[in-house]
């Protein structure tokens, strides 16, 4: 197995370095079960990203004139409701929105009357019967910290589509981190993203040939 580690100092760079790291050395195989079935994907073995200043505008990437942008801020700010509030549509299995929109407050709450010295403000995703949805949720964890006088977040997301899914997911996780920060009071600190799982489609390989090429 391989490990693999990447800094940066942006969302946008950490998905550039993600592109490059993926289209050079992901593992590539035919998808047995899961969406885009029988087709291939590049998948990294296992992937710890850190991005020192994850709130630097612009929180999504631009990509070479003729590449279908993979996110925009309006469609982030769309996006938003589907992390923060439990209204689930009749054809959606879940939402993130339907387990974390009850435990942000109790997060903030922990660190305005407890303090700041905790290592219980975590936020947990899905359930013990998630495994038997035939889509179950790919982002499964969001822990934090504050240290430093900072909130650092710490996300976990079992399955990743690196293309539809990274740019929009960690600018709107950074929206939520900003937001936790002010209501407690701490500056806003580093983002760490962790996946076993962070993979590239077959049908965006191409795509990503083009914006690493410039």
């Amino acid at each position: 197995m391989k490990m693999t580690y990447i800094g940066a100092r942006d969302l946008p760079e950490a998905w550039f370095l993600c592109l490059k790291g993926c289209m050079e050395s992901g593992y590539e195989y035919t998808i047995d079960c899961g969406s885009h079935q029988g087709s291939k994907r590049k998948e990294f073995d296992s992937v710890t990203i850190l991005v020192k200043y994850p709130g630097s505008r612009p929180l999504v990437p631009t990509v070479p004139e003729g590449v279908p942008s993979p996110s925009s801020m309006e469609y982030v700010e769309s996006y938003l409701p589907y992390l923060m509030t439990s209204h689930k549509e009749p054809n959606e299995q879940y939402t993130y929105g339907e387990d974390l929109d009850s435990q942000l407050p109790k997060l903030i709450e922990m660190y305005k009357q407890d303090g700041f010295g905790t290592d219980q403000a975590c936020m947990t995703v899905g359930s013990k019967s998630s495994i038997l949805l035939s889509d179950p949720p790919c982002l499964r964890v969001i822990d934090t910290r504050i240290r430093y006088g900072k909130l650092y977040f710490y996300v976990y997301f079992r399955s990743w589509d690196l293309w539809g899914g990274f740019p929009s997911n960690l600018a709107a996780i950074q929206i939520i981190k900003e937001y936790v920060a002010g209501e407690v009071g701490v500056e806003d600190g580093e983002l760490v993203a962790y996946s076993k799982g962070l993979h590239l489609y077959q049908h965006h390989w191409e795509l990503a040939r083009v914006v690493l090429r410039g």
